[in-house]
């Protein structure tokens, strides 16, 4: 579940307890859960990044990046479950990977978490990272797109908005949950095709892209009814108490407070919208 407010959380949380400092060991924590997967394998990793300082701790789309001292980079992928953390698992069982760095702060570890075990940790040599996730396999990040480039990207696809919305070729960063956020609060149809887009539509959807996330950072992030996301604390998010659509079926809209919102499935995903202010 997380997306581009989740994992910009996760970055802040940890960012001052990482960076600029060496790493002095990495853990396998035990489990005998479905297994994470790690490239290269984990004792390559593990040789390649001990005695590396954490440069920086940046996101790209929905994952964290620790960028190292030698130029290269562990990427850390959460997908659906999966949680970086200073303190507080939810439990030990899925606790995967432990970064332990030298110094004495607050916090002297960072772990991975991951229920379901779909989460990815890759370590990228120099100069890998940009030919893995250059522009043709990455779009620009939904807080930074122009409107410009908003225009051209959706005006090149005949797609349903809400689809376009999705792919992280043509924006990084947005995902189910916001995409149905967003176009509910720029007014906009899920189902209409970006083709048929006005000019002021797409304004009202870069616009609101920018309010959403924007927000959904500041409460960082959206906990959802599995409790599964957690901040860096686990600690609860709290945007989703501000969810206007997303798992609000036969609700009435909050918005216009006329139309009652509806599901539908578009790309095996449920997009959650309202009739009556949505065109």
């Amino acid at each position: 579940m997380p997306e581009l407010p989740e994992v910009e959380t996760m970055v802040r949380g940890i960012r001052p307890f990482v960076e600029n400092r060496t790493i002095r060991n990495v853990i396998s924590c035990p489990t005998h859960c479905r297994p994470i997967t790690i490239t290269p394998p984990f004792k390559s990793m593990v040789k390649e990044t001990v005695g590396q300082t954490v440069s920086s701790v940046s996101r790209l789309g929905k994952r964290v990046v620790l960028n190292l001292s030698n130029l290269s980079n562990v990427v850390i992928e959460p997908r659906m479950t999966g949680l970086m953390l200073l303190a507080n698992a939810p439990d030990q069982e899925h606790l995967r990977i432990e970064w332990q760095f030298d110094g004495k702060l607050e916090f002297n570890s960072i772990w991975f978490w991951d229920r379901r075990g779909l989460g990815t940790v890759r370590l990228y040599r120099p100069g890998e990272l940009e030919q893995v996730y250059g522009p043709d396999q990455l779009g620009p990040d939904a807080l930074v797109l122009t409107i410009d480039q908003w225009r051209e990207r959706l005006g090149n696809t005949s797609r349903e908005v809400k689809v376009a919305l999705l792919d992280q070729r043509l924006v990084a960063g947005i995902g189910n949950l916001y995409a149905s956020e967003i176009l509910h609060v720029a007014g906009i149809n899920p189902s209409k095709s970006c083709q048929k887009l006005t000019v002021s539509q797409v304004n009202r959807i870069a616009e609101a892209s920018r309010q959403v996330l924007e927000r959904a950072i500041e409460t960082e992030g959206s906990t959802l009814g599995d409790g599964t996301y957690r901040n860096a604390l686990s600690q609860s998010g709290q945007y989703q108490n501000e969810h206007r659509v997303y798992m609000r079926e036969d609700q009435p809209c909050p918005t216009c407070r006329r139309g009652t919102i509806v599901r539908l499935v578009q790309a095996q995903r449920s997009t959650f919208y309202c009739p009556k202010c949505q065109h």
